[in-house]
């Protein structure tokens, strides 16, 4: 228990800049055997430890690290992929600065134990080892319908597969993993990491519908006669605008768009080939996780400059500090302090740069975060050949929706009893970003373990 004392903290090995900008492979190595167990073996194990309660699904963080420690990996197996439906997908993408790592005990002075890196080690050296998570079958005659295959659908289809019942679940798009899939740049999370999951759902009885557009390829009441219970887990895609003039010009791009066409560029696949930004001045708008994606990625792809512009500072950046790190080290410019006030057009109507304001930030609001204020007279130009705006996302909301009693709020999320996950309509759950609005995977996660329990218990009793 005093081992941090004599081992330092180690993060795993990175690609060299020079070698990973050029593809779009993962730039971590993964920890072995020794490196993950010195690692886990500096962890004091904690009488009530931190890092558990801050992680939303409460993982067995403290059990998992003793068992590699003492090079267990079988039970380590089994404890982390029993809270989590998917480890080996939290261990790289979860911002564990913001989570776990970041309520360590040892944090304050002695270096965070290195949590999503070991998580990311005991699920892929398990599964090079031929172990697998246990699904008992199919046992029951339930059966459960899942619209949307992005981390909440995954996460419920795994719970309600392990506790027997049948899933069938629909996607819009030609793969499965929504966010995961063509949100999530292959060099943060390789897609042959999805598609095992998804495989191994298939395997434990999963019957997946690609390439559905539920409500209009197929009707939502059709589904719906066909199935015991629902869970809608459609997630948040309607991208969120600045507001200001010229933020419509053919050459301001949303977030998503951007990666999903690069991720299917990545694939092979058709893709738009406006997206393709070798040689221009990329502006990004945004400071969290999916702006460092499009940030990444533009370079990765050859823009000439990528620069980044966020209204608040360093500090206040909603990301992963991990990210901004790897940005920054991948030659993308970042400019803090700054708010768009105007996309500037030119004559044939395309932006040529963003007008902006210098900010500062003052007294506290009372969320405890400093209030931005706006710098007058301090408006300046930056040249620009593509926008990017990533400013968040909101809910899209299926007309299927309120055409089946399942009631919305104000701002487009679904309503539904926090406790049970149950909407306003009986037999029909959601969870995930399309009830939180735009969050993290490991929240969306939690929603989708949470529902297929309370489904169960519904359909089991």
């Amino acid at each position: 228990m005093r081992e941090y004392l004599k081992t330092e903290r180690i993060d795993p090995s990175k690609r060299l800049v020079v070698e990973r900008t050029k593809d779009f492979g993962e730039i971590y190595d993964i920890f072995d055997k020794n490196e993950a167990s010195s690692q886990s073996d500096r962890c004091i194990q904690c009488g009530d430890p931190f890092c558990l309660n801050k992680c939303p699904l409460h993982n067995y963080i403290p059990q998992w690290l003793k068992s590699i420690a003492e090079k267990d990996l079988e039970f380590a197996f089994k404890l982390s992929n029993e809270p989590s439906p998917f480890p080996e997908v939290m261990g790289r993408v979860c911002p564990h600065d913001r989570l776990c790592e970041g309520d360590c005990t040892l944090n304050d002075g002695h270096g965070a134990i290195t949590i999503g890196s070991i998580e990311t080690h005991i699920t892929e050296t398990g599964f090079k080892a031929g172990l697998t998570p246990d699904f008992p079958g199919i046992t029951t005659d339930k059966k459960v319908a899942v619209i949307g295959s992005g981390p909440a659908g995954l996460s419920v289809a795994t719970y309600l597969l392990r506790s027997g019942i049948a899933v069938t679940m629909y996607e819009r798009s030609d793969r499965a993993g929504g966010l995961l899939t063509y949100g999530i740049p292959n060099f943060k999370l390789d897609k042959k990491v999805v598609d095992r999951r998804v495989q191994l759902l298939e395997e434990a009885g999963l019957t997946l519908v690609l390439n559905t557009n539920v409500g209009t390829d197929i009707d939502f009441g059709e589904i719906a006669d066909k199935h015991d219970a629902m869970f809608i887990g459609v997630g948040a895609t309607k991208a969120k605008l600045a507001g200001i003039s010229g933020e419509n010009a053919p050459n301001v791009y949303k977030a998503m768009d951007y990666l999903t066409n690069i991720q299917r560029k990545n694939f092979k696949k058709s893709y738009d080939k406006q997206f393709d930004f070798k040689d221009l001045n990329v502006v990004v708008v945004g400071g969290g996780d999916t702006a460092m994606d499009c940030l990444r990625t533009a370079k990765r792809e050859g823009a000439k400059s990528v620069t980044c512009l966020y209204r608040r500072d360093e500090h206040n950046m909603p990301g992963s500090k991990k990210e901004y790190k790897n940005a920054m080290e991948e030659g993308v410019d970042f400019t803090f302090l700054v708010s768009p006030k105007e996309i500037v057009l030119n004559d044939e109507g395309k932006a040529v740069a963003v007008e902006v304001v210098k900010t500062t930030l003052g007294a506290k609001d009372e969320s405890g975060r400093q209030r931005m204020e706006e710098v007058k007279g301090s408006e300046y130009r930056v040249n620009a050949d593509v926008v990017i705006m990533s400013l968040g996302f909101d809910p899209v909301v299926p007309s299927f929706l309120a055409e089946n009693g399942v009631e919305t709020n104000s701002w487009g999320g679904v309503i539904i009893n926090e406790e049970t996950y149950e909407t306003t309509t009986a037999g029909i759950y959601a969870g995930g970003d399309c009830y939180r609005g735009a969050d993290l995977v490991v929240t969306a996660a939690f929603d989708g373990r949470e529902a297929a329990r309370s489904i169960a218990d519904s359909l089991l009793k």
